[in-house]
Parts: C-alpha cells; structure tokens; sequence
C-alpha cells in the first residue's frame, strides 16, 4: 500500500499542495503533520512507522518533510526497513529505497554518516587528551578537597572508626574507604 506523509513546520502553513501531490501519487492514507522538523517528537511519522506492513511503500512530497538531517534521515529509513517497507520521495528521484539505485545512494549517505561519526569520535578524543593533559579533569567534582581528604586519613589513623568518620563528613562509609585506598 502507498502511504503517504505530508508535513508542515508551522501551524500556519498549509498541507492541501503535499496532500494532493500524494493522492496523485496514489496514496490511499495520508499522515499529516505540523511541526518543526527539529522537534524529535511527531507523533504521526511515529504511528506511521508503526503501522507499517511488509511491501508498504512511504512516500513523501520532499526529503525535507521527512528528516532535517543525513543521521535522522538514515535513522527513519532503518525503522522503514526493519517493516519490510521502502520510501520514495516525489522531488528528489534519487531518493527511491525501493530502487538499486535509490538503495546505493543510502548506502553512500550511511558510509558518509559513519565517517563523520568517527571524526566527531576522534576529535573529541583528541581534545579529551589535550584537556587532561593540561590538568582538567572529567566527571562530576570531587565531593572532598585534598585537604579533606588528608583530614579523613589523619582521624582513622588516630583510632576513629570509618563509620564515624562518614558520620562526621556525612558520607557512606564506602567513600571514606575509597579516599584511604588512594591516599
């Protein structure tokens, strides 16, 4: 079954164009929906997607009203194919999920997507070392200052117990045993 998804950004703007461009592409259910593309939740591409059976085939007026960006699109027609479901979009012939030639440009666009992923991993590791290098350090702060923390190794040394010591320093007693293992 031809299925078909018209979607506008705002509640201002109209769908009739979208609707009829489908229905002259046969499709018998049209889902429609006005929301911004960056909005991660709409609800009527996700019943839409839902609903999908073997051999159904989506088809959208533009890309555009389909995904905002290459990652979202890619994320889209992987739940179009886990259904068993292809996708045409009636602007961009290209974009055919259904075609050898529609199904090589995503491959090309998944590759790209996963290349840029990777930049993004290395880059990120490379400024994490360069940080940590430099003497910043990662995670939430430490809940005790080093001054603290010589103070905690000077009671237990003293006899306190490590269950009045966290009592003292309002912690669980795993804390403090953590702070006399490093210190």
């Amino acid at each position: 079954m031809k299925i078909g998804y018209a979607r506008v950004s705002t509640q201002d703007q109209n769908l009739s164009f979208q609707i009829e461009e489908l229905e002259k592409a046969g499709c018998r259910k049209i889902f429609k929906e006005k929301v911004s593309g960056v909005q991660s939740k709409r609800i009527e591409l996700e019943k839409m997607i839902e609903q999908l059976r073997e051999g159904d085939q989506i088809i959208i007026y533009k890309l555009d009203r389909l995904a905002r960006s290459t990652k979202e699109l890619l994320n889209i027609c992987d739940k179009i194919n886990e259904a068993g479901a292809s996708f045409k979009s009636l602007s961009e012939s290209w974009a055919d999920s259904g075609s050898a030639g529609g199904k090589m440009i995503l491959t090309i666009f998944a590759g790209i997507a996963e290349f840029e992923r990777e930049l993004i991993i290395e880059r990120t590791s490379a400024g994490r070392k360069l940080a940590m290098k430099n003497g910043i350090e990662f995670g939430r702060p430490k809940k005790f200052s080093s001054e603290q923390r010589a103070a905690v190794r000077t009671l237990v040394d003293n006899g306190s117990s490590v269950k009045q010591v966290a009592e003292t320093f309002k912690v669980h007693p795993a804390t403090i045993y953590r702070i006399l293992q490093s210190t």
